[in-house]
């Protein structure tokens, strides 16, 4: 499992965006530092959770890109939905369901992570200013990547040209001998 991490900022919050094999993931514990009252990060995202629509995205998002998600479970959960005496946090959403579009990461840099699709409908649960600031930023960050990619592939090709140059000057000076090298000129000439 590959990873690479960046960090975009959005309304002045930095938030990790952690891309694993081909999919971004963005930190929800990040972006729960947006709130400007006194909640933890954990418990925004655990009141985001314990929602009936949440947990209907969520279910829906898991069904159409997950093929092991365990929607006995995922049942269990709607009809507790909204209910004052239900709590859901990541990690059990994640351990009972068998979820993807989440992941909960332990230690010094850990935090909840949540896919591109997930994380811009927690945005939403943030502040309708705060997600469209974040899907701004995100748009600004793959289009840096692909003006990165753009010059790479550019660099390469040349370098190829380049390449292709070299060895076939390289082929005509040293593999062929002269008087072959001036046939073959005289057949192409004669083809051509």
């Amino acid at each position: 499992m590959s990873r690479h991490t960046t960090t975009i900022t959005v309304q002045d919050v930095p938030v990790t965006v952690m891309q694993v094999d081909q999919s971004d993931y963005i930190s929800l514990t990040d972006m729960a530092k947006a709130r400007t009252d006194s909640t933890r990060a954990a418990d925004v995202i655990k009141n985001w959770l314990r929602t009936r629509s949440t947990l209907e995205f969520l279910g829906t998002w898991e069904v159409m890109y997950n093929p092991d998600f365990k929607v006995v479970e995922f049942d269990h959960f709607k009809n507790e939905a909204g209910l004052h005496t239900f709590t859901l946090s990541a990690k059990e959403w994640i351990e009972k369901t068998n979820a993807i579009g989440m992941y909960v990461q332990a230690g010094r840099y850990g935090g909840t992570y949540a896919h591109k699709d997930i994380a811009f409908e927690f945005g939403s649960a943030i502040s309708p200013i705060f997600q469209l600031y974040l899907l701004k930023e995100y748009q600004r960050l793959k289009d840096d990547e692909n003006d990165r990619l753009k010059l790479e592939w550019n660099a390469k090709r040349f370098l190829s040209k380049n390449n292709y140059i070299i060895h076939t000057d390289a082929v005509k000076n040293y593999v062929l001998p002269q008087s072959n090298y001036t046939k073959s000129n005289e057949w192409l000439a004669y083809c051509g």
